[in-house]
């Protein structure tokens, strides 16, 4: 009876084992059975090759013991270029042999997607391998390393302190990397604006002379450090190998980058927009396809943004005449005496930041209490409010947004600038609060992290800020349809946001597509907006370094707004903003254009 028993199971788990042996083969070495199996190994072998995305998830630092990601750091190597290429090249043509009769209704869709994402991205790196700017002021890689190890890598364990120490230690090999394709790019005389070897070279050399006590890989780690359970002689040992790392690691490769910059200081480009960039006006084209996910030429939007700035000054005049403010002045003038007006800004006292960061947590927290009544479903994962780090914080955008570890490990981080009193008026802080945490990215990016009806590839395998940054926009005005900005100000202030979303489509394609420079966009956005000198400079200097992505905030809001309307108008009493939202927000993070079959889907099942 034992032998036969023995026999049936050894059967068993050779037909278990060949089963798996067959799926394996076909996974990897033929066209898999499912177009889900397919994208999701293709998502899984890039967060393979990435242990950064591999920490950000959080999820998988469970299998740290196996995969030994935090320890390590993408090194850029020579052949990179070269093997994205081809892997992109297969991927395409894998796609195309998914028979649409085959498929169902879901995996047609997340056919489309695939697709649009990664022809795009194959066009971008055949055609224009060397158009962005890897070091600028905002997202460059010497400031995403410290950023993420400040703030990603965890550090609650003794092993996960000595991994710290180890990426710390790969720093200078990871600019060495940055700095062949630096060289790759300066051959093929691509070189980015004055304004940006200004400011890199600033941040470079304040890196390179912080003391231990001022360095924020020292301090956060040191911090995280002390929390431990471990003795004095394990922290004071901690103390001493990051202080060598930093010494050893960190200070020369920001002394390779700051060389580079400053030899290469004299070929700066005169000129601001991409198309005086080699191939510039294309990779424009490009930029706006991959952003905005429509077809929109620059003209297009240009006159979109025109349009809309008329319209959206014309309610803030409105207002502005109700609070008897002199009518005889401009929006913009208004809204800039506004931006001084002592009784808008918190006070400069030593505590501010702290002040400041309470009272935003307070309308996030207000708003994730109210916005239950307008979804089905709410995010389990939380977020939090922080100042953005003073490394960063004075050519830091006036706000954004981390998304939470998969796991619940980590929170949504709302990060809001602090650096100047004037960033932070009061009338504009709920618009911002609303942008960036809820109804805005946090419940978006959450909601999505968490719907587990989506596949891998849905759920971490594309993003575009055409959506997420267009549902944002329309965040802040829900926000105000729901009574959570009663105050004629605080209107004000959700307005001024949707203006400067607007102007962006005019500065963005007047530098990059009319051949505007930095000081005609920021005289423009100062006029319309009425926003400080200190934010129009940060924007203006953001949208140079980044072409095409602030479009994507308001072609995404005018898409969704469109939609709604459409619900709203085809289905009158039927209509349910519960559906609607779901109908957007329950696919992931999809192109405009899926978005719109899915409010139609959704609009025809109410129908019936």
């Amino acid at each position: 009876m034992i032998k036969k028993i023995l026999k049936y199971a050894r059967n068993l788990l050779i037909l278990i084992i060949g089963v798996i042996s067959i799926y394996l083969i076909n996974l990897f070495f033929m066209k898999p059975y499912s177009i889900d199996h397919f994208l999701g190994k293709e998502l899984v072998m890039g967060l393979v090759d990435s242990p950064e995305a591999l920490t950000y998830i959080g999820i998988f630092d469970r299998f740290n013991w196996l995969t030994k990601h935090n320890s390590k750091l993408s090194v850029p190597e020579e052949n990179d270029l070269e093997i994205d290429i081809k892997g992109l090249e297969d991927s395409i043509k894998t796609l195309y042999k998914y028979k649409d009769s085959n498929l169902s209704d879901t995996q047609r869709i997340t056919k489309k997607i695939a697709i649009f994402d990664f022809e795009n991205n194959l066009k971008e790196l055949k055609e224009f391998p060397y158009l962005d700017y890897p070091l600028n002021q905002i997202g460059g890689i010497h400031l995403n390393t410290i950023e993420f190890m400040s703030d990603m890598h965890p550090v609650r364990t003794k092993s996960e302190a000595d991994d710290y120490i180890k990426r710390v230690n790969l720093i200078k090999d990871v600019y060495e990397g940055v700095l062949k394709d630096l060289e790759k790019q300066a051959e093929n005389g691509i070189f980015p604006p004055e304004f940006v070897y200004g400011h890199v070279i600033s941040q470079l050399n304040k890196f390179i002379d912080y003391s231990y006590e001022e360095h924020p890989l020292y301090t956060q780690f040191m911090k995280k450090v002390n929390e431990l359970d471990i003795t004095d002689d394990e922290v004071s040992n901690f103390n001493y190998e990051i202080k060598k790392a930093i010494d050893e690691s960190v200070t020369p490769g920001f002394k390779l980058l700051l060389q580079f910059m400053l030899k290469t200081e004299k070929n700066a480009n005169k000129n601001h927009g991409i198309w005086s960039q080699p191939g510039g006006d294309e990779y424009y084209k490009l930029r706006i396809r991959t952003y905005t996910t429509t077809d929109y030429s620059p003209e297009d939007i240009h006159q979109m943004g025109l349009d809309e700035v008329e319209r959206i000054t014309n309610r803030m005049k409105e207002i502005l005449t109700e609070l008897e403010y002199d009518s005889s002045k401009s929006v913009g003038s208004l809204m800039n005496e506004l931006n001084e007006n002592p009784d808008f800004l918190y006070a400069d006292t030593p505590d501010r930041k702290e002040i400041v960061v309470n009272d935003y947590t307070e309308m996030v927290n207000e708003a994730i209490d109210v916005m239950s009544d307008y979804f089905h479903t709410m995010p389990n994962a939380k977020v939090v409010v922080k100042a953005v780090p003073e490394y960063s914080e004075q050519t830091a955008a006036g706000g954004y947004y981390q998304s939470p570890a998969l796991d619940g490990s980590r929170p949504g981080v709302f990060y809001a600038n602090l650096y100047d009193i004037r960033q932070t008026p009061t009338y504009s802080m709920r618009t911002l609060a609303y942008h960036e945490a809820t109804p805005g990215h946090h419940h978006q990016i959450a909601h999505s992290l968490e719907n587990d009806d989506l596949t891998m590839y849905r759920r971490f395998g594309y993003r575009t800020s055409a959506f997420s940054e267009g549902w944002a926009l329309y965040a802040e005005r829900l926000a105000l349809e729901v009574g959570l900005a009663e105050d004629p100000y605080d209107e004000l202030g959700i307005l001024q946001s949707e203006l400067f979303r607007a102007v962006r489509l005019v500065v963005d394609t007047g530098m990059h597509y009319k051949r505007w420079t930095r000081e005609e966009a920021m005289e423009y956005m100062k006029s319309i907006t009425g926003m400080s000198d200190t934010e129009v400079r940060v924007e203006i200097e953001r949208y140079i370094v980044w072409p095409g992505q602030a479009l994507s905030y308001k072609v995404g809001m005018i898409k969704i707004l469109e939609l709604r309307e459409k619900a709203i108008n085809e289905l009158g009493d039927k209509f349910n903003i519960k559906d609607f939202h779901s109908a957007v927000l329950d696919h992931g993070n999809p192109p405009l254009f899926i978005v719109e079959e899915m409010v139609n889907n959704m609009i025809e099942e109410s129908k019936n």
